[in-house]
């Protein structure tokens, strides 16, 4: 495939923003993937294979920390093949493993079906657009990847809802054929067509000119146009990357656990599960707005600061948690959860490369993708097992608030590693 092609279609723009309305359909078709999609499907699961919701909840887990350890090899495929051969590769292979879920008929099967969708939705094809929105963008970079997470959102809300929908009227097998042939018919063909790897690729520079008009913008803190590009082994030789890699686990253990058992969370406090798929719609609704706001902060502060206010936003949205009892503190939930979604989405997908720069960016951000999978991984199953033990999981939500205090801390002693102390 070759991916030095001019450009497909001419526009009055700069093309890199046709590339980020494509790499927010890649975030988008990620869906069902995501633990917002597949958690509708699980109350199905055990009720039509007479399974418990720990056993289930195992073989997620277990499935998911499979697909974070193989993960890491798709950053590396990414920086060697490009992203758009990847993106159609990823999307065709995503198809695939919906297809397969329309099948199942026992526990390994089940196994394989997550595992596929894990890697290939929820970390390949959200991978593959964080590595390409950075490639066409430095100074606008915020911005850029605040419109590429409208897919997100958008993905986030209509899902939850949709697929309940779906399954209602056709089933959950149906459901999950329907959207591997969304996936073949829309999306494949327009990452094919319109997708490029870099701007260089057509003729153009990142962010479409040389230099910012004068007076259009301030100055971003964080980056520079001559930007210097570290290698994974040069990254993993700082104290920030990896206090900002442990950042990165406990939003994705936390927030896969509460949305993986959001049906089951809701039951306990006498709410259906038409609220737990409000308040997962309503997360995205809030977080979508609140991406604009992010993406404009982190192109004018310092990363590590916006960060760690977003992980004390966590400690507060899980207290509320804890005392949702009612439909009005589900909605005060969801409002909480979408406000420090809006913030996180954006501020961890640009600091990589705002850190380390965009040549070496797909091995780098494939270790960080790969322990956020893993940290997917290892929510789901301790809540399971403290519902199966306790009948509840107000003690297991306790815990979990001790992982975003630690973050946080972490955060604040994580600011931008300077390329010459590293580089004498």
């Amino acid at each position: 495939m070759n991916n030095n092609r001019g450009q497909p279609i001419q526009t009055p723009f700069y093309y890199g923003w046709v590339v980020v309305v494509i790499a927010g359909l890649s975030v988008f078709f990620s869906g069902p993937g995501q633990t917002y999609s597949i958690s509708i499907f699980i109350d199905y699961y055990i009720e039509d294979f007479e399974y418990s919701r720990s056993l289930v909840s195992g073989i997620y887990s277990a499935a998911t920390l499979v697909a974070g350890i193989t993960l890491f090899m798709m950053g590396r495929f990414i920086d060697r093949f490009g992203q758009r051969a990847m993106m159609v590769t990823i999307g065709s292979c995503l198809a695939f493993a919906l297809f397969w879920n329309a099948f199942l008929v026992g526990p390994i099967m089940m196994f394989f079906g997550f595992f596929m969708i894990r890697l290939f939705g929820q970390g390949s094809m959200t991978l593959i657009p964080n590595t390409l929105v950075p490639q066409w963008f430095i100074r606008r970079r915020g911005r850029a990847l605040s419109i590429m997470a409208i897919g997100g959102f958008a993905s986030s809300a209509l899902l939850p809802p949709l697929n309940t929908w779906l399954i209602e009227f056709f089933g959950w097998r149906v459901t999950w054929g329907l959207w591997g042939c969304a996936l073949l018919v829309l999306f494949v063909p327009m990452a094919f067509i319109f997708v490029r790897n870099k701007p260089e690729h057509i003729g153009e520079v990142p962010d479409g000119t040389p230099k910012p008009v004068k007076g259009e913008e301030m100055k971003n803190p964080n980056v520079e146009v001559n930007e210097k590009s570290w290698t994974l082994k040069e990254a993993m030789a700082t104290r920030a990357f990896w206090f900002i890699l442990f950042c990165v686990i406990v939003p994705a253990l936390v927030n896969t656990a509460v949305t993986f058992h959001m049906v089951s969370i809701m039951d306990l406090r006498g709410l259906d599960t038409g609220v737990a798929a409000m308040v997962l719609t309503l997360m995205a609704v809030v977080g979508f707005p609140v991406t604009f706001v992010s993406g404009y902060l982190v192109d004018r502060f310092k990363v590590h600061y916006i960060l760690a206010i977003t992980f004390f936003g966590h400690i507060l949205t899980l207290i509320i948690l804890l005392f949702t009892n009612s439909w009005w503190m589900a909605v005060a939930f969801g409002v909480f959860w979408g406000f420090v979604n809006g913030f996180e989405r954006i501020v961890l997908n640009i600091v990589w490369p705002n850190y380390f720069g965009r040549e070496h960016l797909g091995s780098i951000k494939g270790l960080a993708q790969t322990v956020m999978v893993v940290g997917s991984a290892l929510g789901p199953l301790p809540f399971g097992l403290f519902f199966d033990w306790l009948g509840g999981y107000h003690e297991v939500i306790l815990l979990t608030i001790l992982f975003p205090v630690t973050a946080g801390v972490l955060a604040l002693l994580s600011p931008q590693p300077k390329y010459e102390d590293y580089h004498t």
